[in-house]
């Protein structure tokens, strides 16, 4: 008789993260398992920096993952066009997902919350980014993050309400159970100093409060305690729950949606296109103590 063998099991899938933010060390030790993605979502001049963590795959937000017909840098893509690119970078439905960028929390936190606003809960920032990853003596490659295997299943299933536009934000102003929170530093925020974008002008929006999104990191770019971001936060907000992010084009504010998710709170939204959209609206009021 002959004995058949049992059929080679599937290898396990990774579970979820355990929150929004997970350190260097759970990272590592699940590095390489399959169905585990890592991004790398650096901007700027972190984006072209010739390292990366192992295997870490193209989130780029200076590119595919924004869209250029917008009149806002790092706009929001249609449901359609995320989902997409996507596939085309090999995320499954059940994928985990980390990202992390070369600043430390900085753009990462920006692909977190468009993850978040296509449906998609299986991805968290890794607490300090690169920095951190390096900091603690673990592996990188040569090479920016690059991706050529199979392409995944990913499903976008937007959720409304999480990135919204400047309607949203003026009816927001005028609620008193919402507060709107800029993420600016206190120089732009105040117009004493300039945009960096030529031509835009300075301020904030009537009633809008500054929470520079530094103010939420500690030493080495890691993410204060859950305590602590809860006591920033209630010190603004008081009472006030439903919470509205801005900045400059709509990525740090989403470092304010990630200190916030980490402290408990639940009724968020970004800003989409942020100051830049709002200050290119001559009819929407702006306030600023810059002197003439």
């Amino acid at each position: 008789m002959t004995e058949t063998r049992p059929a080679a099991e599937a290898p396990a899938l990774p579970g979820p993260p355990p929150g929004p933010l997970v350190g260097a060390d759970w990272l590592a030790g699940r590095l390489g398992e399959p169905g585990l993605v890592v991004f790398d979502a650096s901007v700027g001049a972190h984006r072209g920096a010739g390292r990366r963590i192992p295997g870490a795959r193209p989130f780029d937000l200076d590119g595919a993952l924004s869209d250029h017909e917008a009149p806002a840098p790092h706009t929001m893509p249609a449901a359609a066009a995320f989902e997409e690119a996507l596939r085309g970078l090999g995320v499954d439905d059940t994928s985990t997902v980390v990202v992390y960028d070369g600043a430390g929390v900085y753009s990462s936190a920006r692909a977190w919350w468009m993850l978040r606003a296509m449906g998609f809960d299986r991805a968290a920032v890794l607490d300090g980014g690169l920095p951190a990853w390096t900091a603690a003596g673990l592996p990188v490659e040569a090479g920016g993050p690059a991706y050529e295997g199979p392409r995944g299943s990913f499903t976008a299933r937007p959720r409304p309400g999480l990135l919204v536009d400047f309607a949203a934000v003026g009816a927001a102003l005028a609620d008193p159970g919402a507060l709107v929170l800029d993420a600016r530093t206190r120089e732009r925020f105040t117009g004493a100093a300039p945009e960096p974008r030529p031509g835009l002008r300075g301020g904030h929006m009537p009633g809008a409060v500054n929470l520079p999104f530094g103010e939420l990191q500690q030493a080495g770019g890691l993410m204060r305690p859950a305590g602590e971001l809860r006591e920033t936060f209630a010190a603004l907000t008081g009472d006030r729950e439903r919470l509205y992010f801005s900045c400059g084009s709509g990525v740090t504010a989403c470092v304010l949606a990630l200190g916030a998710t980490l402290a408990g709170y639940s009724s968020l939204a970004v800003y989409d296109g942020s100051w830049t959209d709002w200050a290119t609206r001559p009819e929407l009021p702006a306030v600023s103590d810059r002197r003439p």
